[in-house]
């Protein structure tokens, strides 16, 4: 998927459906988001990036609206054990079942949409005592650059 197919419109429509305005700062937050959907940004990387447009808009805002954010799902909180909580962009697709191999010299994150553990959770689930509603599977390595 390219930035170009993620409807900004539908994060725009949550917001007011949910009785929150779509003030600047908000839609200046959220579009960065778009713009960088692959990258799994920290609150600093999105402060850094925001500001470059926008240099009145404090650290504060950014952490408020990620929280914002995430109550809603727009994002999805992750925790890659690097000190930095990062954002992904909740796609629409309803399947934020993926994995992520992190490089543990550049700390690049690689997104795999191939998930093998359905059949896992399925048999989890089968006697009824424990019912799965997310996962989160990260694998740590080297890239292709730090090899």
């Amino acid at each position: 998927m390219n930035v170009v197919e993620i409807d900004a419109k539908l994060y725009k429509d949550i917001l007011k459906n949910e009785g929150y305005k779509l003030t600047y700062q908000r839609k200046a937050i959220l579009n960065t988001i778009i713009q960088h959907y692959s990258e799994h940004l920290s609150c600093d990387e999105i402060f850094n990036l925001v500001t470059k447009k926008y240099p009145e808009i404090g650290i504060a805002t950014i952490y408020r609206t990620l929280q914002l954010f995430e109550k809603l799902n727009i994002v999805y909180k992750l925790n890659f054990d690097d000190g930095f909580s990062r954002y992904e962009l909740n796609l629409g697709t309803g399947d934020h079942h993926h994995h992520h191999l992190i490089c543990v010299k550049c700390g690049k994150v690689i997104e795999v949409k191939l998930d093998l553990l359905e059949s896992l959770e399925e048999e989890i689930e089968k006697d009824g005592s424990f019912t799965i509603v997310d996962h989160n599977v990260q694998f740590y390595g080297y890239c292709s650059d730090c090899k």
